[in-house]
């Protein structure tokens, strides 16, 4: 499986962005996805994740509210809507895929990664 996350970008305090994490290679459907990000000097930490239907979706503490994950089954992607975004949100997000069926906080069982999209948030 091959993921491309794309969308990062340099926004101010409280605006958005949406990150787009494209999969190639094995039925996008049979993968549980996740997100995750590392800042600078910081261990990678969960951010979001989705079940292979899409009703199942986990947050970290630190995003619920503001961000929002979904999938297009159809064309492949998964999203990240990111929103009310903070400058502690800096850092390179990453996609990451799974062909278990829980959908882990975890970035240890996760098999498949994309390259990380970097997001700056200016004070």
């Amino acid at each position: 499986v091959q993921l491309q996350a794309s969308g990062g970008g340099l926004v101010q305090a409280g605006g958005s962005l949406r990150l787009s994490c494209v999969a190639s290679g094995r039925t996008f459907s049979s993968l549980v996805l996740g997100w995750f990000r590392q800042a600078p000097g910081k261990e990678r930490e969960f951010v979001g994740g989705i079940s292979r239907s899409g009703v199942i979706i986990r947050y970290a503490d630190s995003v619920k509210g503001r961000f929002t994950i979904s999938r297009d089954n159809a064309k492949n992607t998964v999203y990240l809507q990111m929103s009310s975004l903070k400058p502690e949100d800096t850092a390179s997000y990453y996609c990451a895929g799974d062909q278990d069926s829980v959908v882990w906080t975890d970035a240890r069982p996760y098999d498949y990664w994309g390259q990380g999209t970097l997001v700056t948030v200016s004070s």
